[in-house]
């Protein structure tokens, strides 16, 4: 007799008792993490790091002026080789005349000049796929939005904003060749922030990086209590620690990062931040030193990054936009796909594609 096995009922008996195993020892961690936070607290209260900063009035002229990105990677069961970033330019104004601007603008990259980073002063050169591409991704993004920002500098108070880091993280960064790293470094990320510092000593633009649900534990990892946690720090985070200090609209006391990354390339660009109660989680904000040390331009960010949170229910709406502008969905990847091989074939050319990727499609007809 042939067993039929569709719509098996799930063992809910077994299940529960699973998951109130489950319960229990998130019971017993939830306990030590409030004993780990509790100590936390104390040590912070000990060395004056507790402070909560109420934000100023929000302007109701300001711009907001965001950028994001998403990308199609080399995939070797394509016909041929080339990758695609999407990037979009985000310009909302608000107040008197309100306005704004939402598109996107692709770029393929398919020629060996596209496709590489080139050693300027050798023969070496290194593809641009994988984690490589994700961080030129991060570069054109921070270069986009310092051309926003030069094409709409004005007196109004300007928030640049970046979703993410102003660091730029990577895994496999510090093992890439040093021309590599000078593209994505100096001739990169910091060449766009150099020209926003610019511009700021001209107009009142604030440049900011929100990181929704940060995971960092580098204030916990500052407070003299640290070595005592050092087995348990893991288990709680910065974001759990100001949790509990901060109201909603307050922001932290700034610090400064301590990331080896910063130290050896941002020079004078080194990176701050502050944690920020948007009355719907505890963000973490990075801003440049040079938007740290002014009083103004760092309140700017608070006020600015605070009513964003307000108008897109919880997180800045600038961003939201941004992303919805540059996110490629699987309609259009298979359709970017599509328009590969049949450019292909229209100029007689081989077409052609894996077995596994001819495999995969047939299951799917």
């Amino acid at each position: 007799m042939i067993g039929y096995y569709d719509n098996m009922p799930l063992n809910l008996d077994n299940v529960s008792a699973q998951i109130k195993l489950m319960s229990v020892s998130l019971k017993s961690q939830h306990d030590f993490r409030l004993t780990l936070i509790n100590k936390a607290l104390e040590s912070l209260s000990n060395v004056g790091l507790n402070n909560a900063h109420a934000p100023t009035t929000t302007p109701i002229d300001y711009q907001v002026l965001a950028v994001d990105g998403s990308h199609i990677d080399v995939d070797r069961h394509m016909p041929v080789r080339c990758a695609l970033i999407n990037l979009s330019r985000i310009v909302l104004q608000y107040g008197k005349t309100p306005f704004a601007m939402l598109d996107s603008h692709p770029d393929l990259y398919a020629s060996s000049e596209e496709l590489y980073i080139h050693n300027p002063d050798g023969p070496e050169k290194l593809p641009l796929q994988g984690p490589l591409l994700s961080l030129i991704r991060t570069v054109q993004e921070a270069s986009t939005l310092a051309q926003i920002v030069e094409d709409n500098t004005s007196n109004l108070p300007t928030l640049a904003l970046i979703d993410g880091s102003l660091i730029l993280w990577g895994p496999e960064l510090s093992t890439y060749p040093k021309y590599v790293r000078k593209h994505l470094l100096e001739d990169g990320i910091l060449s766009a922030l150099a020209i926003i510092r610019a511009l700021a000593t001209k107009y009142p633009i604030a440049l900011a990086a929100y990181i929704s649900l940060p995971r960092s534990t580098t204030v916990l990892n500052s407070l003299p209590i640290s070595q005592q946690l050092k087995d348990g720090v893991g288990e709680i985070t910065d974001r759990d620690m100001f949790a509990q200090v901060l109201s909603k609209g307050e922001r932290s006391d700034i610090f400064e990062s301590n990331s080896s990354l910063v130290r050896e390339y941002y020079s004078d660009q080194s990176v701050h931040f502050y944690y920020l109660n948007t009355g719907d989680e505890i963000a973490r904000v990075e801003v440049p030193s040079w938007v740290a040390t002014n009083q103004d331009m760092l309140m700017l960010s608070h006020s600015l990054i605070l009513d964003q949170c307000r108008k897109g229910f919880g997180y800045p709406v600038a961003i939201m936009e941004a992303h919805e502008q540059a996110v490629i969905g699987g309609s259009d990847r298979e359709m970017f796909r599509k328009i590969v091989e049949n450019s292909l074939a229209d100029h007689q050319l081989p077409v052609y594609t894996s077995q596994k990727e001819r495999s995969k499609r047939l299951r799917l007809m």
